[in-house]
């Protein structure tokens, strides 16, 4: 007997924008606790609760029917009053939410009773403003003033919170019910008369303000939140975007609820154009400016969404370091990690604006460049951006490599800065094999590979503009780094990369994912690859619903840990394409496969941030780590990575070109593409499997633009033919 399984938070979360809304399953706020009404990186209220003479509500079901909007069912237990017990579950009380710059609360109450009842429903909403980052860290100072203030004439309650130059508010505004609102001992309150059958309404608003200004709650109640300016602008980029159709179920949920969640996850940030949009890391604890994450997610998003690229090259662009600041781990041209705008933002009580600290941003960038202009052949993306990716590839020279002997290497000069500055964060993620932390200035395989890439992409762009000596001159140091990596990180006796240099210039052996992303810069050896595709699909490394980020072998391995064994699902997708460029298409596959199965135990298909690295049985099923973001960029856009690698895509909008190689499994026996726009054309494409062998068929756009090339020999391109005639 199969029992299906549903692993998720226990929470309810919808967000939109700067705001974001994290309660319980019964849309309530305990205290304490972490959750709350977020915005702008301030918690706003700190505790919400709802109750009948005193008595709270019982939760029948809750949902998020949209990523802005949610609906709570509740019931009553016994109810003394004046004029008798109201029996248990008479009252059908219905709590409806929908946020844009505030939030739009219906609270619906119908007597599903025999008997006229009388009883008072009261709201206790309380605020602390706390910044986001002492919420998350459970450690809480208030600086400032809280005040409150009651109208009772204008039926609203207003909270704000003063310290010096630094403000928060939230505006509680009762509307449409004909009830009084009072407000007394901390809680307000409306007493409700209805008879049988009878219900009443109410709508809360509550409007946000940063101490200057508040901000617009939607007006629409939550039957026709489809129709508010948030839903509208929603269903429009949704239909933009590429989109699949296939027999796979489970594929199709995971993609489909990755577009949502990237919906989610569109941020408008100051400085960008009004129709372009920065994707943020992730929800609750990460709807903010981030470098690395931004970046990683337009490269996802390429084929998906390319407007993510052309809004963090340009915002990315524009806080470029100018000048060393060693308290926020600053260089001249390095590309910005976080920027935060909570009170301790503020008074910079942390360096978070914006704080520098990642070796990979910064080498990122002109890797993203390079791919946006592929895919949309638009030379004005060179011609704005392309003085920011020259002092990127300066900032490799110069600082990137600290010690001038060729390789990237980080180490924090801040007293608060971050231990670890490559994709694996966490303090404790990088160890040698005793489970010691390694010794830094820390030298990570990935990094090299990375600037390799980013060489080769940039040598193309200069071969374009016509300034072959530049590209020349980048393929030079592209090969000499290619030489000098495999020399130095090569380890022949495992057959696998190290995982990082230490200080000493030692190689540290752990067995870790990072090699993983060597493949996919294209820095590994073609006679070298299969033993590294090997090594990372061993039973240590792979645990059947993806490849953990450190071997189950490894003294420091912890399943339920943040990178030290768990499974991230953005890694297994950057690790596909590595196997795909190399000519593994099989086991890209199999990759894609069991991260999508474990992606279909999570609620709703939604893939979390990360899962643990507990070995996939008959009698297991996959784990959600705790306190992982969800939604995520980097895990939602996992699925388009798999969609690239099996279908083997590379848009070249230069040349009106659009390369396919595809390999599809068994588990995905056909597959259409709707809607992929490579420069100013449009493809709709078919491609099914017959036999052991993959056809494809243009069923909208110029067929003859779509040709089959090699997705194995796509950097070996690079070198060879940058030079050629982009007409």
């Amino acid at each position: 007997m199969t029992v299906e399984i549903t692993v998720g938070p226990p929470q309810l979360v919808i967000n939109q924008g700067d705001t974001i809304l994290v309660t319980d399953n019964d849309g309530q706020i305990p205290w304490p606790s972490d959750k709350g009404l977020y915005f702008l990186d301030t918690r706003l209220i700190s505790s919400w609760n709802i109750f009948a003479n005193g008595v709270p509500f019982e939760l029948l079901n809750s949902g998020a029917i949209t990523h802005y909007a949610a609906r709570v069912y509740l019931t009553n237990p016994v109810i003394e009053t004046e004029q008798g017990d109201i029996p248990e579950h008479t009252l059908s009380l219905v709590l409806s939410r929908s946020l844009d710059g505030g939030v739009h609360e219906d609270i619906d109450i119908t007597n599903q009773g025999m008997k006229a009842i009388r009883f008072n429903l009261e709201i206790s909403a309380r605020s602390d403003f706390a910044d986001i980052f002492e919420v998350k860290s459970k450690h809480i100072i208030r600086r400032g003033n809280i005040m409150t203030e009651w109208s009772a004439d204008m039926a609203q309650l207003r909270q704000t919170y003063r310290n010096k130059g630094f403000g928060r508010e939230v505006n509680i505004r009762i509307a449409n019910n004909d009830t009084q609102a009072v407000y007394a001992n901390g809680r307000l309150s409306f007493e409700i008369d209805l008879a049988p059958g009878a219900s009443w309404h109410s709508c809360i608003l509550y409007e946000l303000g940063d101490g200057k200004a508040r901000f617009e709650v939607p007006k629409e109640c939550i039957e026709h939140c489809g129709q508010s300016p948030v839903g509208k602008k929603a269903a429009d980029w949704k239909r933009g975007v590429l989109k699949i159709r296939t027999s796979n179920e489970e594929f199709y949920r995971l993609f489909d609820q990755a577009v949502d969640d990237m919906a989610a996850l569109r941020l408008p940030f100051e400085g960008t154009d009004h129709l372009q949009f920065v994707p943020v890391a992730g929800v609750p604890w990460f709807v903010a400016l981030f470098g690395r994450d931004s970046l990683v997610v337009s490269l996802q998003n390429a084929l998906v969404y390319p407007g993510f690229a052309r809004g963090a090259l340009q915002i990315l662009g524009s806080l470029q370091a100018k000048e060393r600041d060693d308290y926020r781990d600053a260089e001249p041209g390095k590309i910005m990690h976080e920027l935060r705008r909570g009170e301790l933002a503020h008074f910079k009580l942390i360096p978070h604006t914006p704080y520098y600290g990642t070796a990979d941003a910064t080498i990122l960038y002109p890797i993203v460049l390079h791919v946006a202009w592929l895919l949309t052949g638009d030379a004005s993306l060179i011609e704005n951006h392309l003085t920011t990716a020259e002092n990127c590839l300066e900032w490799i020279d110069k600082y990137g490599d600290r010690d001038g002997d060729g390789f990237q290497e980080y180490e924090t000069r801040s007293p608060v800065g971050y231990e670890n500055q490559g994709w694996k964060d966490s303090g404790d993620a990088v160890v040698y094999a005793d489970g010691s932390k390694v010794k830094g200035p820390k030298a990570l395989c990935e990094l090299q590979g990375y600037v390799y890439d980013a060489w080769l992409r940039m040598a193309e762009i200069y071969a374009f503009l016509g300034k072959l000596d530049k590209a020349n001159a980048l393929r030079s140091k592209a090969k000499l780094l290619f030489h000098k990596f495999n020399d130095a990180f090569w380890d022949e006796e495992t057959g696998f990369y190290a995982y990082t240099l230490d200080g000493d210039k030692r190689q540290v052996m752990s067995v870790a994912s990072n090699p993983g992303l060597c493949l996919w810069s294209g820095i590994v050896p073609p006679e070298r690859a299969e033993r590294v595709v090997t090594r990372l699909l061993a039973l240590d490394m792979c645990s059947g619903w993806g490849i953990r980020t450190l071997s189950a072998d490894h003294p420091a391995y912890n399943p339920y840990s943040y990178q030290n064994g768990s499974v991230w699902p953005h890694d297994n997708g950057f690790i596909a394409l590595g196997f795909r460029r190399y000519g593994f298409s099989t086991e890209t596959a199999r990759i894609a496969r069991e991260v999508s199965g474990a992606g279909s135990y999570f609620s709703q298909h939604r893939m979390p941030e990360l899962y643990s690295g507990i070995e996939c049985t008959e009698t297991n099923f996959p784990v959600q780590y705790l306190g992982a973001n969800v939604p995520q960029a980097w895990a939602a856009g996992s699925a388009f990575a798999f969609l690239q690698a099996i279908l083997g895509l590379q848009p070249d909008a230069p040349r009106r070109k659009l390369y396919v190689d595809p390999a599809l499994p068994d588990w995905l026996p056909d597959i259409e593409i709707m809607d992929m726009r490579v420069g100013e054309q449009t493809f709709d494409l078919r491609f099914w499997r017959e036999g052991d062998k993959t056809h494809w068929e243009a069923l909208k756009g110029d067929s003859k633009a779509v040709v089959w090339r090699s997705f194995a020999t796509a950097n070996r391109l690079m070198i060879s033919d940058g030079a050629q005639s982009f007409s």
